[in-house]
């Protein structure tokens, strides 16, 4: 997967924190972790994750627990928080200049799409996401089984609804990808058809940009081991029993088959106008801090700004100063 540099390494952690001290001992290590403060999240966080569209996709070369281009030197989560924390407030002020820019007929807008098996952290993400923007300028919408009116319609037909308005940041747990992923697992739709439905994705993502869309797709790539570990933690705590279902199990029985959808899709509907990003998922932090610089990117590639006004600003001052 040329330009995804989630390759495995030698380490099994695949970049993370552990490690010997290097020779200048305690002294070293200061400097490293004053080097991690200082270091900005890397401005090319987009092209190294993208997925190339086009070419076979082999998800077990992947490392589940990498960090690339991770913050700080080592990577660590010390520093992925502190890099996270710095761009909270650039995050807020695009955030707010696209919804400003909307109010005088800029139509761009933002999606996060994101997939990947349970426990890959779909809601944590959201959470995370949440905190850094003005929720009421978020559209969020989580995709489950369709129901009976859905069903009645195009497998397209529930995404339009929720996409998001001009001016807002859109996310999607799950999305129209569930029906080329379960539905081919799950044999819900002839094979045929499910050809098909990679074409009307594709068409539909590019209507998308064509009219203000900017799609920041996310495959959470999530390792088997790291997917159970996961799963027994929801079982020994009672407080997580909500969140474990016995389908869960049977889900999992079918790792490879999954493996395999998420391979084609990727492969069939990463384009230019959509590209796919393959995010490591088996550690949080780095997760949250990659879906973090992955919309600072974006959003800094689009450069809101604030729209000017359209009345004289020294009248209505003279006016307020006037006031009986």
């Amino acid at each position: 997967m040329a330009g995804c540099d989630t390759k495995k390494k030698a380490k099994k952690d695949g970049g993370g924190s552990a490690g010997k001290p290097g020779a200048g001992g305690r002294r070293g290590r200061g400097k490293d972790r004053a080097a991690a403060e200082r270091q900005e999240p890397s401005p090319g966080l987009r092209e190294l994750l993208r997925v190339p569209g086009g070419v076979p996709v082999d998800l077990t070369a992947y490392d589940t627990r990498a960090t690339p281009g991770g913050p700080g030197a080592p990577k660590d989560k010390a520093a992925a928080l502190k890099a996270v924390a710095r761009s909270a407030e650039r995050l807020a002020g695009l955030q707010e200049r696209l919804y400003a820019g909307s109010t005088t007929g800029d139509r761009r807008r933002v999606l996060l799409v994101l997939q990947g098996t349970d426990t890959s952290g779909k809601g944590g993400t959201i959470k995370h996401v949440i905190r850094l923007f003005d929720p009421s300028g978020c559209r969020v919408r989580a995709f489950k089984t369709p129901t009976p009116q859905e069903r009645r319609h195009d497998f397209l037909w529930r995404v339009r609804r929720a996409l998001p308005e001009p001016g807002e940041i859109g996310i999607f747990d799950r999305s129209h990808y569930e029906d080329v992923l379960i539905a081919r697992v799950r044999h819900l739709a002839p094979h045929r058809e499910l050809g098909h439905r990679y074409e009307r994705i594709n068409r539909f993502e590019q209507e998308l940009a064509d009219d203000g869309v900017t799609l920041v797709k996310v495959f959470l790539h999530l390792g088997h081991e790291e997917q159970r570990a996961r799963l027994l933690a929801r079982l020994d705590n009672p407080d997580k029993h909500w969140k474990f279902s016995t389908a869960d199990l049977d889900e999992r029985a079918l790792w490879a088959d999954y493996r395999a959808a998420y391979e084609l899709a990727l492969r069939r509907c990463s384009t230019p106008a959509a590209p796919w990003y393959l995010v490591p998922a088996d550690r949080k932090w780095y997760r949250n801090w990659a879906i973090s610089t992955l919309l600072l990117e974006h959003l800094e590639a689009l450069a809101p700004t604030y729209p000017a006004g359209d009345f004289d600003v020294e009248k209505c001052r003279k006016r307020l100063l006037e006031e009986a």
